[in-house]
């Protein structure tokens, strides 16, 4: 018999993360374990990740849908197929712990040279909205780090200013030397778009992602027909039903899409967009959605199988204050998967508002706790309870 459990960690950022939507400090993700009763110790893991105010599966009733399909584990085969439809992050998860379970429960989801490691995945730098020093200070440290592609999030501080920081990197790089993509997220509006995609197009710009909001085909049909920038369309494809893909992709003719499995419902629905966007000539690339390691890792072998050689959007792991320890690492600009580092084992990791502990960790935080005179009385206590597992694992 099949058993399945989470436990919902919450990622800190190092730097809150700037977009046109708002400014990112923190994003919850649930780990998902599936095992067998009989081999209790073989776990497959997943993630179901979101992101407020993009993810589908940002509505009430998350949580609740999440542990109806843990109750109900075992009946997996037999659900409706349209049952996650409005949950991808959920379809997600469980498609990936239970690749993970059935594959050993060793992390190894996809076999390539990556997974072995001994090829990396070459990766963009990803440049956050902000200040213009401190979106160039990020392009130097991306540029000296070694990256040959950089990716910046446009559309929050005044156009003219990101004109300036493209023409800076352009002084110092030809497109030869450094490829560069910029993300609108949809900020700019549709009469203005146009103009300013023109603009932009004089710094050799690779692509732009998402220029509009989302749900406006007619116009963004037109941008790509007009635009002197590729462009690549990314929450355009988030929600979309099976038979629209096809559709959408027929109708709005962009020259690139952009997969982030976790926001799209997992591997398979991410091979349809694949298939049929290679039908059509459209290229593609794949990207996170600032999953912790254990998403991030299954998206990474996934597309380390499917021979893209484009560099992807998998440089995340690195952003957050207390993800999960794995054997990802960043070198110049590709991710490798190192064959000697280890993985957490959630079994003896504790989380407590939004940080990690080793069961060593644990006791220095719960002693300190006790014995700081600041702490109330009532605080103190429930911090013992805790330390001897008497509560809860999730704080």
């Amino acid at each position: 018999m099949l058993k399945a459990t989470c436990i919902k960690h919450t990622l800190n950022f190092k730097i809150p993360g700037g977009t046109s939507r708002g400014i990112l400090k923190t994003k919850d993700s649930w780990f998902i374990s599936i095992y067998n009763s009989e081999a209790p110790d073989t776990k497959g893991l997943g993630e179901a990740s979101i992101i407020r105010n993009l993810s589908v599966d940002d509505r009430p009733g998350f949580e609740e849908k999440l542990n109806w399909c843990l109750h109900n584990i075992n009946t997996f085969p037999d659900w409706n197929p349209d049952e996650l439809i409005e949950f991808p992050a959920i379809n997600f998860g469980l498609e990936t712990a239970f690749i993970d379970l059935n594959k050993g429960a060793k992390h190894i989801l996809f076999e390539s040279g990556f997974s072995k490691g001994t090829k990396g995945i070459p990766i963009n730098g990803l440049i956050w909205m902000g200040s213009f020093d401190f979106m160039r200070q990020q392009i130097h440290d991306k540029i000296n780090s070694g990256f040959k592609c950089i990716k910046l999030k446009i559309g929050a501080i005044e156009f003219e200013k990101e004109l300036s920081l493209l023409k800076m990197i352009r002084d110092e790089f030809s497109e030869e030397e450094l490829e560069l993509r910029v993300d609108a997220n949809g900020a700019f509006s549709p009469a203005e778009a146009l103009e300013k995609i023109k603009k932009l197009s004089e710094f050799g710009i690779h692509s732009i992602e998402q220029p509009i909001k989302q749900k406006q085909w007619e116009k963004m049909s037109v941008l790509c027909r007009k635009s002197p920038i590729p462009i690549a369309l990314d929450e355009e494809l988030i929600g979309l039903k099976p038979d629209e893909i096809p559709k959408l992709l027929d109708y709005i003719k962009p020259q690139y899409i952009i997969l982030k499995p976790s926001l799209l419902g997992g591997f398979k629905v991410s091979g349809s967009f694949i298939k049929e966007a290679e039908k059509r000539n459209i290229s593609w690339w794949a990207t996170s959605a600032l999953e912790a390691n254990i998403g991030l890792n299954a998206i990474a072998q996934w597309i380390a199988s499917l021979n893209n050689d484009m560099p992807q959007g998998l440089g995340t792991g690195t952003l957050f204050t207390n993800n999960i320890i794995s054997p990802l690492v960043i070198k110049k600009d590709e991710l490798f998967y190192s064959s000697t580092a280890q993985w957490t084992n959630l079994e003896n990791t504790f989380f407590i508002r939004g940080k990690s502990f080793n069961t060593v960790s644990l006791g220095h935080y719960c002693n300190e706790k006790i014995n700081n005179p600041q702490i109330e009385d009532w605080e103190k206590r429930y911090t013992n309870l805790y330390c001897n597992g008497l509560t809860t694992r999730i704080l």
